[in-house]
């Protein structure tokens, strides 16, 4: 798959290659003891896509199919099982922690939950200037100056007052603004935007997703953008990866998406997003049944015990992303 999509090697920035990474299940001593298996939560199983530099990529699914941690997989915060993440043309899994420490100023993530995400007893001033202090050799004024600088341009204004302020001082979006800002103050050039968004009120979204938008220009900013909202990524989003169940179904350009769904899942998701008519009546069928287990995922196709089309072949066959037009790929034996 990956070897027909990357046409250019030279703009790619970030390449996926048969990622996994299977988490192994706790049990207790008895249970340990009198079982043969071991059991295996499969969160990420085979996924392959790439980014190219300026491009912003969106990772869409449902809560659990695996999106924070193909996030996180792919900045090497976690190990994976198998599988390759190339930076730049360099897999990030052979670099020492030495040679890690350095990509990191490149290479940096927004996280899901920003009260979860800083020290309760850290100044934001002083956390945001944390990453300066690990990756770049300034004085006390300078790193002040770097931090001020970065507070104003995400709109944490004014900059001198909140500099000294704890983050149970600030309101949702003045925190999630603090961790945009923790994540672009070493002036990154690959970003993982894990749900930045999530845990905002309604009305501050549209203000984070535009203040996003002008930092990737400012910046030139490649983002791997995290979410389980589709209407989101019409906001920002170049192409689109729907993710179901550790596996990516199907990944394109993203009007072709929205215009032409060819997994079911995909039709699924876009007939959830609200629309603004009362008049409006939904015509895709909900899918029926809860989403299965990651440690027992079903065989063949893993949407097919839901899926409204599935035939007898889906639930032995388990179709690879194969192209359904030129720029646009999808994991479906129909």
């Amino acid at each position: 798959m990956l070897a027909i999509q990357v046409k250019n090697k030279v703009q790619t920035l970030l390449e996926v290659h048969n990622l996994k990474k299977h988490f192994p299940l706790q049990k207790g001593f008895i249970d340990n003891f009198l079982s043969k298996e071991k059991g295996f939560v499969r969160a990420v199983d085979d996924v392959s896509f790439f980014i190219k530099k300026g491009e912003v990529l969106g990772l869409v699914g449902e809560s659990g199919c695996g999106k924070t941690t193909t996030g996180r997989l792919a900045l090497r915060l976690l190990e994976p099982t198998s599988g390759d993440v190339l930076y730049k043309g360099s897999s990030i899994f052979s670099h020492s922690k030495k040679e890690m420490l350095k990509m990191r100023k490149k290479m940096q993530i927004i996280f899901q939950d920003p009260y979860a995400s800083l020290s309760p007893r850290m100044a934001i001033g002083k956390a945001i200037a944390h990453p300066i202090v690990i990756h770049n050799k300034h004085n006390k004024a300078e790193v002040k100056e770097i931090c001020l600088q970065i507070m104003e341009k995400v709109g944490l204004t004014p900059a001198s007052f909140l500099y000294k302020k704890y983050p149970h001082q600030l309101s949702g979006g003045q925190r999630q603004r603090v961790v945009i800002a923790r994540a672009l103050v070493t002036n990154p050039e690959f970003v993982v935007a894990d749900e930045p968004i999530a845990m905002a009120d309604v009305a501050v979204r549209a203000m984070i997703l535009e203040l996003m938008v002008q930092l990737k220009e400012e910046f030139d900013l490649t983002y791997l953008f995290i979410t389980h909202d589709l209407a989101t990524c019409k906001y920002i989003c170049d192409r689109v990866a729907i993710m179901y169940l550790g596996k990516i179904v199907e990944i394109g350009p993203l009007e072709e998406v929205f215009k032409n769904p060819i997994h079911p899942y995909t039709a699924t998701l876009l007939e959830a997003v609200p629309v603004p008519d009362p008049k409006y009546r939904r015509t895709q069928p909900i899918p029926k049944g809860e989403i299965p287990s990651a440690i027992n995922p079903p065989p063949g196709c893993r949407f097919h015990p839901r899926c409204p089309s599935a035939k007898a072949m889906c639930s032995t066959d388990e179709p690879d992303l194969r192209e359904g037009s030129r720029v646009h790929w999808v994991a479906c034996s129909l």
